[in-house]
């Protein structure tokens, strides 16, 4: 039983991997008649390639010239800001740094868990306030707390700050569809994943592809 199951093996160099991967991403797609737009594939598949779960090809939403927009944001030295350790992680800090931006996740901040106690509200809430102070062009990528993107909104709908991008993809149950609705419901650009699904991985997943594509 184990030499037929090891016959199955696929046997890859390290670094062939990831390439066989999307290849396979690639071909399932192809069977399953999803054909995805040129400007929004990258991020789609790596997405996909990040979970293992194709329904990221119907939930990834996109606002106008999304992908475009975020280019030129990078490539102009914006930051990116995080809502989780995990996500600043994953992003690939070398490749942002070349166009003179860098990472940012203020969640572990004393500062920020004193204030988010003193008003009974999250940590996430504040540091997206602390972040809207850095002063330059951000790009928030948010995979794990509602309540960032609830704080964006309030500065937005406020006139006190506006994002430059938000990359909305919190995971779980509690107000995560409709904070992403909030944002999906202004100007701001943005790369928003429909539903319950998301989390670190796949906001880290989606400022990679960008990174790794940008035209």
């Amino acid at each position: 039983m184990n030499e037929i199951l090891l016959d199955k093996i696929e046997r890859l160099l390290p670094s062939e991997i990831e390439k066989r991967s999307f290849e396979i991403i690639g071909e399932e797609l192809n069977n399953k008649g999803i054909v995805l737009d040129k400007e929004k594939e990258s991020v789609i598949k790596r997405a996909i390639h990040t979970s293992a779960d194709f329904d990221y090809a119907f939930t990834l939403k996109f606002s106008d010239d999304a992908v475009k927009k975020a280019y030129e944001l990078i490539k102009n030295g914006a930051d990116i800001v995080t809502d989780t350790n995990m996500a600043l992680s994953g992003i690939n800090k070398r490749i942002l740094a070349q166009y003179g931006g860098s990472v940012h996740c203020f969640m572990a901040d004393e500062d920020v868990a004193k204030e988010a106690e003193e008003k009974g509200v999250t940590r996430a809430y504040i540091s997206m306030q602390k972040a809207a102070k850095i002063g330059k062009p951000l790009i928030f990528a948010i995979g794990n707390a509602p309540t960032a993107l609830v704080s964006l909104y309030e500065m937005y709908e406020s006139k006190e700050f506006r994002p430059d991008f938000v990359i909305g993809v919190p995971v779980g149950f509690v107000n995560v569809e409709v904070s992403k609705e909030l944002i999906m419901n202004t100007d701001i650009p943005y790369i928003i994943n429909e539903g319950r699904k998301g989390g670190s991985n796949i906001a880290a997943a989606i400022c990679n592809a960008l990174l790794y594509n940008i035209e």
